[in-house]
């Protein structure tokens, strides 16, 4: 094979050619600069010539797919585009004559939905699978179903650097092969925390690297905003013989390749990337690592219904691989920019993104697949139900899914298009060709940051992108043309996502430029100067930040009367519940989601907003505020001691559950009235059911009979529970201890004087009688002589602790 090389990766083809020979799924582990992005696809044509379909090599990133592609390309003596074909969503060489095809792992999970049945497809590679994309574990999913009900014969090979090799190969019931891979000794060198900003610490360690080494350095940082501050640091300090250039996914192919290519002879050069560099790139040359131990990830808020950037630690699978690129060709140094012992403490692996990212995308994909149940398909970390109700009622309100859950003709239409399904629902909404074709260029703009500049003016960043002669804008416009349609762009682009997407109209706080509240309830902020900070209603195309003080990156005006014409107000009457004084308060508001247009007092709230108020009050502070906490707690003490008793399915309630629960299970009545403390026992007695009620009170009564005839109350919160209270009166005759429970535990008596004074306490009430019943008559005689103290209370007659005279009369 034409510019090939052993690489460690050749030691273990043999043994994954004998595994696919009885198996069609494999798991292969093997480090970075192993070679098995670019070698084991090109094997895989060799070893097996009998299977003429296409293999598909699946990368999270475009930049890795298309490094990929270029590489194997090379090696055959040829371009992207013959035997290696390349597919991103703005980039696509493919012919008749392609073998193996590089594809982003979204546009796959798109692929397949189109094609279930993988046509011409021989086996599927899911390259960097550590990396856990949503998109990846989606594909393995599908990929998983489509093997076992359509296509036995396709394989399917899941490849990573950092691999759970063991959980995974027995998850999937696969076979698995390692590689040892190629890796030099690495000093590492611990430099600390910095106290202040990043990018002074970063030149500093830069500087230090340089004069520790001859070689070139990759320095990984959490993101391109830090990239360019650190350049702007740096650049005008370095060596005339050293070149300095960025790393991230927005960058140019052309940019991308200058940093990955090795550097000129006598030359040397500092690469500053993203995570992007960790496993799926190789850059030449480079013996010195330094690394900030940060990584920015997206992050859904669901009270945002969008992702928010965080910066988080790295994990220490991400730092062992930044780490290890300094050792791929010699000896080689990493600088960590933390102290050594906080390397204990990172994560063990990468988060998947199945547990932290917008679900709302993969229900989409899986209802078009016609699986309404994610729970039914083979998953490595199953998303969790919550989040799935979550995205189902976002869908819901998008259009995409009905009441019933089933997906509805403009689902199917957002299914195909390769975006998130708030920007295919912009499209898919347009009633127009021309608006149709306007939302596809606002959906590539908001796709690519940077294209058609930094403007905040949504019409401003649209038409700079449509006049754009750059790379990306280029085949974002011809991107745009496929989802969007060749007709001319028409119509407000305002009006046309405020009717898609109601939370993100907004309107300025009154006297504050810039600052502005959502229908959706976030509060987002422009720069005084921003020339839209004046306009009173935005919609807000995009924001970055938190929820408390978002940043709006691209925004729209609109008029008052183009808002309320899209989206009409509602009236609703609010009550609150002032917890010290017990009373309500209420108004009458008319809104736009939470932007209160208008509101008056009313004198009493409606049943229905005192209900709210109430239960609203009750989740937040609890049931003191109604005076019902001694009824909960009570409630709680008697299930956790009836658990104990036997093998009835008891709740796993607490105080909290049950508060944040209580509309569901207590009736506030239409008046407002507020419940009393026995209704409430009543509704919890009835939230728990009758059959569970019934046992309850065999295994933990409210009451204990006495022998006086009195039902007295069992105190269950009490450290002594279950503990009853009683004068010592109305126990003479009781020979035997009271006893509750299957388990026969003993009852706490706390016995009492005639004037309700504690005298003794006992678990023991027998053998109090016949011992230290003794003292304590002798005492009581003198203090109550009129009260009747028998020499033998086991069998004496019990009363409620009456006199001696009263006894007499009868």
């Amino acid at each position: 094979m034409p510019g090939a090389t052993r690489l460690p990766i050749e030691d273990v083809l043999g043994a994954v050619r004998e595994a696919l020979t009885t198996a069609n799924r494999l798991v292969l582990a093997a480090p970075p600069g192993a070679g098995k992005t670019t070698r084991l696809p090109l094997y895989l044509l060799e070893a097996f010539p009998d299977r003429t379909g296409k293999w598909l090599l699946l990368e999270p990133r475009r930049i890795a797919a298309r490094a990929a592609a270029e590489r194997m390309a090379r090696q055959l003596g040829e371009t992207v585009g013959q035997t290696i074909g390349l597919s991103t969503r703005i980039e696509r060489r493919v012919s008749d004559a392609t073998r193996i095809e590089v594809i982003t792992d979204g546009l796959f999970a798109r692929r397949l939905l189109a094609d279930p049945e993988l046509g011409g497809v021989t086996g599927i590679l899911f390259d960097e699978f550590h990396e856990r994309s949503l998109n990846v574990d989606l594909g393995l999913a599908l990929s998983l179903d489509v093997q076992s009900a359509l296509r036995e014969d396709l394989v399917l090979i899941i490849m990573s650097a950092t691999l759970e090799t063991g959980r995974i190969a027995t998850a999937l019931k696969a076979p698995s092969v390692s590689s040892e891979g190629r890796m030099f000794p690495v000093e590492t060198r611990y430099l600390g925390r910095p106290k202040g900003a990043l990018e002074p610490a970063m030149a500093s360690a830069i500087e230090r690297a340089l004069s520790a080494t001859d070689g070139s350095v990759l320095v990984f940082l959490p993101g391109a905003g830090e990239i360019r501050r650190l350049t702007k640091e740096i650049e005008n300090k370095l060596d005339d013989m050293i070149d300095l250039f960025p790393l991230y996914g927005a960058l140019s192919p052309e940019q991308q390749d200058q940093a990955i290519r090795p550097a000129p002879p006598d030359r040397r050069k500092i690469v500053l990337s993203t995570d992007i560099a960790e496993s799926a790139l190789t850059i030449e040359g480079v013996n010195t690592v330094i690394d900030s131990g940060l990584v920015r990830m997206p992050v859904f808020d669901p009270s945002l219904r969008r992702a928010r950037l965080a910066t988080r630690r790295a994990s220490l699978a991400s730092v062992d691989q930044r780490r290890g690129r300094a050792g791929r060709t010699g000896p080689g140094l990493c600088f960590r920019l933390w102290d050594e012992a906080e390397t204990l403490g990172l994560a063990k692996t990468i988060t998947p993104a199945i547990e932290t990212a917008d679900l709302t995308g993969l229900v989409l994909s899986l209802a078009d697949w016609g699986e309404s149940e994610p729970a039914r398909l083979t998953w490595l970390d199953p998303p969790a139900p919550g989040r799935i109700a979550a995205a189902k009622d976002r869908l819901h309100q998008l259009g995409a899914l009905d009441d019933t859950g089933a997906i509805t003709p403009r689902g199917r239409a957002m299914a195909k298009l390769p975006l998130d399904p708030e920007l295919a629902a912009l499209i898919s909404a347009a009633r127009s060709t021309g608006e149709r074709a306007l939302a596809a260029d606002i959906a590539a703009v908001l796709t690519e940051r940077g294209v058609g500049g930094v403007s905040t003016d949504l019409a401003e960043r649209l038409d700079r992108f449509r006049s754009d002669a750059g790379w990306r804008a280029r085949a974002l416009r011809r991107q745009a043309q496929r989802w969007g349609g060749k007709a001319k762009p028409a119509g407000d682009p305002a009006t046309l996502i405020a009717h898609v997407w109601p939370h993100a109209i907004a309107r300025r706080r009154s006297g504050q430029d810039g600052v502005y509240l959502t229908a959706g309830g976030e509060a987002v902020r422009l720069e005084e100067h921003d020339r839209l900070a004046k306009a009173d209603w935005l919609v807000v195309a995009e924001a970055i930040g938190m929820a408390a003080g978002a940043r709006i990156t691209l925004a729209a005006p609109i008029s008052e009367a183009d808002t309320l014409a899209a989206h009409p107000p509602e009236t609703e009457d609010i009550a609150r519940f002032d917890i010290k004084t017990r009373k309500f308060s209420a108004r009458r508001v008319r809104r736009l989601g939470a932007i209160v247009l208008s509101e008056q007092p009313l004198q009493r709230p409606s049943g229905a907003a005192a209900r709210k108020a109430l239960t609203e009050a009750i989740g937040e502070h609890g049931f003191g505020v109604i005076e019902a906490g001694g009824v909960i707690a009570d409630m709680l003490a008697r299930i956790g001691f009836a658990r104990k008793q036997g093998d009835e399915a008891w709740p796993e309630w607490a105080a909290e559950i049950l508060a944040n629960d209580v509309s569901d299970w207590l009736l506030v009545e239409d008046s407002g009235r507020i419940p009393t403390p026995a209704q409430v026992g009543d509704a919890l007695g009835a939230h728990l059911g009758w059959a569970l009620g019934e046992t309850l009170d065999r295994l933990a009564p409210r009451t204990l009979s006495l022998p006086s005839g009195r039902a007295a109350p069992v105190d269950w919160q009490d450290e002594k529970a279950p503990l009853v209270s009683a004068r010592v009166q109305e126990l003479y005759g009781l020979a035997e201890h009271p006893r509750l429970g299957a388990s026969g535990t003993p009852v706490t008596l706390l016995l009492t004087s005639p004037a309700g004074r504690p005298v003794a306490l006992t678990r023991d009430l027998a053998g109090f009688w016949t011992g230290g019943y003794r003292d304590m008559a002798k005492d009581m005689r003198a203090r109550y002589p009129k009260h009747d103290w028998p020499d033998d209370p086991a069998n004496a007659t019990a009363h409620e602790g009456r006199t001696k005279a009263r006894l007499a009369k009868g």
